[in-house]
């Protein structure tokens, strides 16, 4: 992220030791405390902006997923009466 780029700024409050740990962590990736909170933050958004709109699958439950929608079930006696009822009372 250039330099030039960056016109927002924003403060926050810290707890004597969260201060320490972001410092030491932000030295331990070669980034300034700034570099560091922001990167850091903005990943944390991201995550928290598409976490609810997006699945992670295991294999398991990917591959019970794809065989479902390429050999999906036959219709059951009891779906087949309940389509029947929706059509019935006006449903398409």
């Amino acid at each position: 992220m250039a330099l030039a780029l960056r016109t927002e700024r924003t403060e926050a409050r810290l707890l004597p030791e969260q201060k320490k740990r972001i410092e030491r962590a932000a030295q331990i990736k070669g980034l300034s405390v700034s570099d560091f909170i922001v990167q850091n933050a903005d990943e944390a958004a991201i995550q928290t902006i598409y976490q609810p709109t997006s699945w992670i699958l295991s294999n398991r439950d990917r591959d019970f997923l794809v065989e479902a929608m390429l050999n999906p079930a036959k219709p059951s006696e009891r779906m087949k009466a309940a389509v029947k009822r929706y059509r019935e009372r006006g449903g398409e």
